[in-house]
């Protein structure tokens, strides 16, 4: 019996035999259209942006806005006391009037000068004198009316008005004080639709950007999208107009700025006041993106590993062999979809299920993978970033 079950036992090990190589799925990489998107830290600004001042000294009557509200060009907002410059207004007035009867009077005395030194009964110095008199009179006239528009002028600035459309801050005096042209900024007014958005670039960045889009349509083949600090995607869209002339030395980036409409916001989500999505100041993520798609090798996001040496795939060839290949990611990627700048080819066999059970250059038994994340339409363009 001992004999027999020992003959048993060498018969089973012989039939196992030795393991034969670990089973994965595969999947082909494949072209997709991929909206081209690269992501930089901005910051919102302005289009326009005032501070008021006051720019003749007196006290404030009126305040005539809300703090935080919007505002059009031309209302008024701020009235200062116009009496003592009313009065000014008048004493300039009565001089110009006395100025202009000095030259009336000088252009008598000189049409009589001018009567008598024709027929003879006048001398060449009284003429001449008369002259002078008439030219110095005018002059005087001149000097006075020009005195009486800078006292109409300052009686104008008694009232502050909004000189563009904004939204204007809070005030930094209240009615009752007395303001001057060194009160400093006595309020702030920002415009808000449209609004700047401003981002830094390293310069590599520039030049991979504009090598991209230079046959593309430049500026044109681009536009700016925002993503909020609660990672919402702004629903406007903007455009790339402005490029900085200079590059900071300290970091060596380059400014680039677009312009982005800030409409009201519905009246469900403003709360019934007229609130609008960006506020300047605010910093924001600017997805940089191509305005058409272009075709770009893509393989599901969960293919590739990484290491201390960088992204990889495996790659199973002919030979059955994965072979690790090194590749570089498109910005465009996603948590789902990995968009292939460089290392991998539209057709070749990327191992997905099983990557726990391979090292490099092992043989394996390739098959296609049940599901895949990339299979059937897929995502659209619009929203593969």
């Amino acid at each position: 019996m001992l004999l027999l079950a020992t003959v048993t036992i060498g018969t089973a090990h012989a039939q196992a035999g030795p393991p034969g190589p670990p089973a994965v799925g595969v999947i082909e990489a494949v072209r997709r259209p991929v909206t081209e998107s690269n992501e930089f830290v901005g910051r919102v600004q302005a289009v326009e942006r005032v501070d008021l001042v006051a720019r003749v000294t007196g006290y404030i009557e009126e305040r005539l806005f809300n703090e935080g509200a919007e505002v059009k060009k031309g209302d008024l907002l701020y009235r200062l006391e116009r009496g003592p410059y009313e009065a000014d207004v008048a004493a300039k007035e009565a001089a110009v009037a006395q100025a202009e009867a000095e030259l009336t009077n000088a252009r008598i005395q000189l049409e009589r000068a001018q009567e008598l030194r024709a027929r003879g009964a006048g001398t060449q110095a009284a003429l001449d004198n008369a002259t002078a008199q008439e030219r110095s009179a005018a002059a005087q006239l001149l000097s006075a009316q020009a005195q009486l528009r800078q006292s109409q002028i300052n009686l104008g600035y008694t009232d502050i008005n909004a000189p563009i459309d904004g939204r204007i801050g809070r005030t930094a005096v209240t009615a009752g004080n007395v303001v001057g042209p060194n009160s400093g900024v006595l309020t702030t007014i920002v415009s808000q639709d449209p609004m700047y958005v401003v981002f830094p670039v390293s310069m590599r960045a520039a030049l991979d950007l504009r090598s991209r889009y230079a046959d593309k349509g430049g500026f044109g083949a681009v536009e700016i999208r925002l993503r909020l600090q609660d990672g919402r995607t702004y629903d406007q869209a903007g455009k790339l107009d402005f490029v900085d002339i200079d590059v900071n030395q300290g970091t060596d980036t380059i400014t680039l700025r677009g312009k982005i409409p800030n409409p009201i916001l519905p009246r469900g989500e403003g709360g019934g006041q007229r609130l609008r999505e960006l506020v300047s100041g605010q910093f924001v993520t600017v997805l940089l993106e191509a305005v058409k798609p272009v075709s770009l090798v893509t393989v599901p996001r969960a293919a590739v590993l990484s290491d201390q040496r960088g992204n990889f795939v495996y790659v199973v060839g002919a030979d059955q062999r994965a072979q690790r290949r090194a590749v570089t990611l498109e910005q465009s990627s996603t948590p789902e979809t990995a968009v292939i700048a460089e290392g991998l080819k539209e057709g070749e066999r990327v191992v997905l299920e099983g990557l726990q059970r391979i090292q490099p250059n092992m043989e394996v038994s390739a098959g296609p993978v049940e599901s895949s994340p990339l299979s059937g339409s897929g995502s659209p363009a619009g929203q593969m970033r």
